[in-house]
């Protein structure tokens, strides 16, 4: 009868590696901010701070000067929203064309509102220009890239 033996270090050292891959396979979102910025109330754009700028393009043809943006940005740390916060539109030689600063947010509405009317004014006065929304807080390093804007 012939008897056969196993390294019992392989056998732990297999097995920590099998736990390993399982436990990050399922924790692919950890750690990413996130946002989702929605036209009266329908959203639009929900994205991870992950994703292609070239992917994230914020179609407002159908958007009435009456409307309003909102956007919820979320981070990956506590607090989840952010503290000095403002939103900005700039053009494509990265220069500012206007900018909104929001109070920290209390309670249930954590959103940060932009009427629709003022980028339609900002996209009349810059016409040949590509516009892009950026989102700035204390708990970011710079500025965060949310969107291309699109009018047509």
């Amino acid at each position: 009868m012939q008897s056969t033996t196993f390294n019992r270090p392989f056998i732990k050292l297999f097995t920590l590696m099998v736990c390993c891959f399982t436990v990050f396979s399922f924790t692919t979102k950890l750690g990413l901010d996130s946002y989702e910025i929605y036209l009266n109330n329908k959203l639009l754009l929900q994205q991870s701070v992950n994703q292609p700028v070239n992917l994230r393009k914020l179609q407002l043809n159908k958007a009435g000067a009456n409307d309003e943006l909102r956007i919820y940005y979320r981070h990956c740390h506590a607090p989840n929203i952010g503290t000095n916060r403002s939103i900005a539109v700039k053009d494509e030689k990265g220069r500012l064309l206007k900018k909104w600063t929001f109070p920290n947010a209390t309670g249930s509405d954590q959103g940060m509102l932009v009427p629709v009317k003022e980028l339609l004014q900002l996209e009349r006065a810059h016409l040949q220009q590509e516009l892009s929304l950026y989102y700035t807080a204390r708990e970011l390093r710079g500025e965060e890239t949310l969107a291309l804007l699109h009018f047509k």
